[in-house]
């Protein structure tokens, strides 16, 4: 087995691969030697079946293609428009319009699987595909609802193949160098962490659309819509749009909160929230006129998360901003210096320090920025993943199940987005009524700290907002492990 080192101490999920590269990993049948100089065996090939390959399904199969020991055996896709990009430069693969067929069909001639769906149709695909023992990568969100994480969570330790969530930022330099400067002390101890992102750049806290629209002859909507309630089709909705529809996205946290928030889950001693609380903000139309904005995302939204330290020592406060809010400036940046980029970013806030860095983690950097001659005094301790996120695990699944790791293994992947998950519940019950309530302050306790029971997968204090910690899927989908 190849030597590892684990990124985050004392815990068995939050790993990454030491020493995993394109040439390594693979255990070979036939002995390179044997067959020439540069030829590569067929038994050092990972033939991959993806689901859903326009737009951001079409670039990881451009991830994954980079490696010469990949072959792109079989496409789905619901879209016949959305798809012909990738058809085009994979003409040899099989395409399918229902992944179920796919898998079904080439189940024999495929090894893995990437899955690119929007988030409403991640858990059953992922799943289908791991059920057949395909070694899986999954765009982030992990998955649509806080119970199809925890489900996830559970398939890969019952399934026993190679997973990976999309979230790159995973496999970088930035939050291994984060982690190297909070163990070092430079901070102190974390108590509080800001975390922001400029999402949504698509439509949110709007009414529901209207309007009757024939459905394009290359669009195959029921299957789009697939486990959400049927709707009419709407241009509103697809491609692109859906993030902001409840049933079918997860808003601009399930967007990019995998990518921002990630350096938090992977480096400090927390796992589950037990209180979260949050405000939002719709347009201003809503303060004009009755306006039905429920089954959308906020336009902007404030959430703050408490999460007990894993070692007993207190708690952490984890906060999250979209929609153009910001947390307030520290005062030891200077007139001039930038906070964060355009994307997004994350700060840490200790007890000697702060530490920042962008989005996926990026350029981490001490505050004030004077503080740059301390960061560099500290050595790399972590090793980097030198080939990326894609080609980690195209290289892990060659090498076989437990014989590699990648940085967003399921294990891990899977408690950071119920984590995550449990502010947009938070979100979500913003607006409802307490229907026990005469009126007052109570009649609208989702605008205040709810109490989160891990285990149970509930909130304690309003029955409410438990409806979004499983949805009801429409019929014939479901997600049995």
């Amino acid at each position: 087995m190849n030597q590892k080192a684990r990124l985050r101490s004392g815990s068995s999920r939050r790993k990454f691969i030491k020493d995993v590269s394109i040439g390594a990993a693979g255990f070979f049948i036939v002995p390179r030697h044997v067959l020439g100089k540069g030829y590569i065996a067929p038994s050092d090939k990972l033939n991959i079946g993806s689901i859903g390959v326009g737009g951001q399904g079409g670039r990881d199969i451009q991830g994954f293609a980079k490696s010469p020991r990949v072959n792109i055996v079989a496409l789905a896709d619901v879209d016949d428009r959305q798809s012909a990009k990738t058809r085009e430069q994979f003409p040899k693969a099989t395409y399918y319009h229902d992944f179920r067929e796919m898998l079904d069909k080439e189940k024999n001639n495929i090894d893995a699987c990437s899955v690119s769906t929007p988030d409403h149709m991640h858990a059953v695909a992922t799943l289908a595909a791991m059920q057949l023992g395909k070694h899986v990568y999954t765009q982030k969100p992990l998955t649509h609802d806080i119970w199809e994480a925890r489900m996830l969570t559970r398939a890969a330790k019952k399934y026993k193949v190679v997973t990976q969530m999309g979230n790159q930022g995973g496999s970088g330099k930035g939050v291994r160098r984060m982690k190297e400067l909070y163990d070092a002390g430079l901070i102190g101890e974390v108590y509080k962490v800001e975390s922001w992102t400029n999402r949504p750049v698509w439509p949110q806290g709007v009414a529901p659309l209207t309007g009757v629209y024939t459905v394009p002859k290359e669009l195959n909507w029921d299957l789009w819509v697939g486990t959400a309630p049927m709707l009419d089709y709407n241009p509103g909705y697809h491609p692109v749009n859906w993030r902001g529809w409840w049933r079918f996205g997860t808003g601009a946290l399930g967007d990019m909160a995998c990518h921002i928030m990630d350096p938090i889950y992977r480096i400090l001693p927390i796992d589950f929230p037990d209180a979260v609380e949050c405000s939002v903000a719709n347009s201003w139309s809503d303060f004009f006129k009755e306006i039905d904005s429920s089954e959308s995302a906020p336009v902007a939204s404030a959430i703050h998360l408490s999460y007990p330290r894993k070692d007993g020592k207190g708690k952490i406060k984890v906060s999250w901003y979209d929609g153009g809010i910001m947390p307030e400036r520290p005062e030891e940046l200077q007139p001039g210096e930038p906070f964060g980029s355009p994307d997004g970013g994350v700060l840490f806030i200790g007890t000697k320090g702060m530490l920042q860095a962008d989005c996926y983690g990026a350029n981490p950097r001490l505050l004030p920025l004077s503080r740059e001659e301390e960061a560099k005094a500290i050595p790399e301790t972590i090793a980097r993943v030198p080939e990326g996120h894609y080609l980690q695990w195209v290289n892990a699944c060659i090498a076989g199940y437990g014989n590699a790791e990648t940085s967003s293994d399921f294990e891990y992947a899977g408690p950071f987005v119920e984590s995550i998950l449990i502010a947009n519940l938070a979100i979500r019950s913003h607006g409802l009524k307490n229907l026990n309530a005469k009126g007052g302050e109570d009649r609208y306790p989702g605008r205040k700290r709810l109490l989160w029971d891990t285990q149970n997968m509930r909130i304690t204090n309003f029955e409410e907002a438990n409806q979004f910690v499983k949805r009801q899927y429409r019929a014939p989908w479901s997600l049995n492990i």
